[in-house]
């Protein structure tokens, strides 16, 4: 059985300062048949909008969204689990930083424990530790992490649901002409320096970012596949009918 990992941002999770529960909704049908035909990690953003939901203190204190993030993690976790207690499936947390990973011990550990998960058929969800990884809430991101998580936890793939559908040959929003981009088997240093400019309060990335992420795992031998999140045909097209009808398909050549 394949193992992908799946990430989800912000954007797609949150709107009006609020989890968008319709949207998580159709997220949770989505995941449920994925699980059976593969092995399924999620990394899912919007901790820190989940908490703001509820504890409304200025976001921009490093102190303070850290707070908003403890608050948020088990809130957007028992939204998770209800959705998911639809299809009988089991959830559970983990909670990561960067260091994690700068430690073979550690990553180790966490790998034992994912695996041991998965053999469960339980479905891991992923957040950075906003509450103890301070310069990761300041400058980190979710692509990073997740694309992280597909390497050193021996996913086939990495699929990206965003607010960005693809890697397009121009800015969509400056050239009404720029298309899709289907297939791409490299990324080039200066791609993954185009400015970031995430599209809501509460994101941290950007194509950029998605771009480095499609870049260390094409220079790992993975793969990686982004396209919308919030309408996920796309996605059921390529993951669970087998053909692309949308997205950006990263992947080295003769793969």
């Amino acid at each position: 059985m394949k193992r992908i990992v799946v990430k989800v941002g912000s954007h797609v999770l949150t709107e009006q300062n609020r989890l968008a529960r319709e949207r998580i909704a159709n997220l949770v049908d989505f995941l449920s048949d994925l699980h059976a035909r593969y092995e399924v990690i999620l990394v899912s953003s919007g901790a820190v909008a989940a908490g703001y939901s509820k504890l409304k203190i200025d976001k921009s204190l490093l102190a303070n969204r850290q707070a908003i993030a403890a608050v948020g993690q088990p809130y957007l976790m028992s939204v998770y689990q209800k959705k998911f207690d639809k299809h009988a499936i089991l959830t559970a947390q983990v909670l990561l930083t960067a260091d994690d990973f700068d430690s073979r011990r550690r990553t180790r550990h966490a790998r034992e424990a994912v695996n041991r998960l998965l053999e469960s058929r339980v479905i891991p969800v992923i957040n950075e530790n906003d509450v103890t990884a301070t310069e990761e809430l300041v400058f980190g991101d979710n692509d990073q992490l997740s694309a992280h998580v597909a390497y050193y936890f021996d996913a086939d793939m990495l699929v990206i649901l965003s607010d960005i559908d693809g890697y397009y040959d121009a800015d969509p929003r400056q050239d009404s002409a720029a298309k899709i981009r289907p297939k791409v088997s490299g990324i080039s240093e200066e791609e993954t320096e185009i400015p970031c400019n995430p599209n809501h309060q509460f994101a941290t990335g950007g194509i950029a970012t998605k771009l480095k992420a499609a870049k260390f795992l094409l220079e790992h031998d993975r793969e990686m596949y982004m396209t919308s999140g919030f309408d996920l045909s796309d996605a059921r097209n390529f993951l669970l009918e087998g053909r692309q009808s949308g997205g950006t398909h990263f992947v080295r050549e003769g793969r």
